[in-house]
């Protein structure tokens, strides 16, 4: 196995490692986004879910565009415990791109070569 290559799937393990492994450790609260939006309000859990009394930005907020999608909220499907493969399917969707992204591009730009040192017949 060549360098590049190892170093490719030493990249990979790692990346799949990191996604599927440490995200399970990651933090459930609000991130920094969310508390600042939820300055000057209380919130209430209701029959419904939570009530926001108060004035606050996130009084304003509704589900996002792709609230419905299949890994929405870092989930598979909404399900608990499916951080990890959610994880997983966003590096390797994300690295699928980039390849992809890679190829594309290195078949239009012209090959690259090395200026020749040979003297030219003439």
């Amino acid at each position: 196995m060549n360098g590049r290559r190892g170093f490719l799937l030493g990249f990979l393990v790692v990346a799949l490692l990191v996604a599927g492994g440490l995200s399970y450790f990651a933090s459930s609260s609000p991130d920094g986004l969310d508390t600042v939006a939820l300055h000057g309000c209380q919130v209430t859990e209701t029959g419904g879910g939570e009530q926001l009394d108060g004035t606050c930005i996130a009084q304003n907020a509704g589900e996002h565009a792709t609230s419905g999608s299949p890994l929405a909220d870092y989930s598979v499907f909404g399900g608990d415990g499916t951080v990890g493969i959610a994880g997983v399917v966003g590096v390797l969707v994300t690295l699928g791109v980039a390849f992809a992204l890679f190829r594309v591009l290195a078949r239009r730009s012209p090959a690259r070569s090395a200026p020749s040192t040979e003297p030219e017949d003439d």
